[in-house]
């Protein structure tokens, strides 16, 4: 079946007549993608060139002035006038140190209108101003401006202080009774020789009055034999009592020590 198989050369020639023309047209296309690409680079360059280029200058911003903080413009001092004997405020405002008149308003900035001043006599008027010759302020206050006439404001002094209590007055002894068992020290005393030759003996009542810090201002014997006061009360007034209190406060008392002299 496959013995009797002819070749065609025609076919063949065909294939290289194609192939050689894809050849060419590939060469054909990558020298004018490569002229076009050439010819692009170098219109950019002249386009560069013949450009207008235009100078741009910078300028620094305007210095903006510092503004200055002005003063405050001060009231002007007004004239006072020689004859005026009281000061005329526009608005009555106390003195830090016055707390009588309680301010309106609490502000931070400082009033133009000066303060009361203490001990003048101070109406209101349309202006401020001090009195030449101050005249002085009785008891009082006023009331304000009524119907456009100044009115008369008056700052009373400061109330004097109270005046000191009354020293409390002494009070009067008190009575203790016997004291024998109320001393801190009670020496005994001495037996008298005299007394021991008459052999006397027996109890002596001794009155005495102690001070408001314990100690015996006078002692007398009231009672006993003779011979034995006068020992009996050299023995009273060295004792010592503790001071006695009433209400608080320490008081004289008066009361008595009783001495027993036994014979020898």
């Amino acid at each position: 079946m496959f013995d009797n198989l002819i070749e065609s050369g025609s076919h063949k020639q065909d294939l290289g007549r194609k192939g050689s023309f894809l050849l060419v047209t590939v060469a054909i296309y990558a020298v004018l993608g490569t002229a076009f690409v050439v010819a692009s680079i170098m219109y950019m360059d002249n386009s560069l060139g013949e450009a207008d280029l235009e100078l741009t200058t910078l300028i620094a911003p305007v210095p903006v002035p510092a503004v200055e903080n002005k003063p405050e413009k001060q009231p002007e001092a007004k004239p006072v006038d020689a004859k005026q004997n009281v000061d005329v405020r526009r608005e009555l405002i106390a003195d830090v140190t016055e707390t009588r008149l309680p301010p309106k308003e609490v502000s931070a900035k400082a009033s133009d209108i000066p303060p009361v001043r203490r001990g003048v006599t101070t109406v209101l008027g349309s202006d401020s101003s001090n009195a030449a010759a101050p005249m002085a302020s009785g008891p009082g206050s006023g009331t304000g401006l009524v119907g456009g006439t100044p009115s008369k404001v008056n700052i009373a002094e400061e109330p004097p202080p109270p005046p000191p209590p009354p020293p409390t007055p002494p009070r009067a002894p008190i009575s203790g009774g016997v004291l024998n068992g109320k001393a801190l020290s009670l020496p005994k005393p001495a037996y008298p020789p005299i007394a021991k030759q008459a052999h006397a003996s027996g109890t002596v009542v001794v009155q005495v009055t102690i001070s408001e810090s314990g100690s015996v201002l006078s002692a007398t014997a009231v009672s006993g034999h003779p011979l034995l006061r006068a020992a009996a009360v050299a023995a009273a007034r060295s004792a010592r009592f503790s001071p006695t209190k009433l209400s608080g406060q320490p008081v004289k008392v008066t009361g008595i020590i009783q001495y027993n002299f036994v014979a020898q």
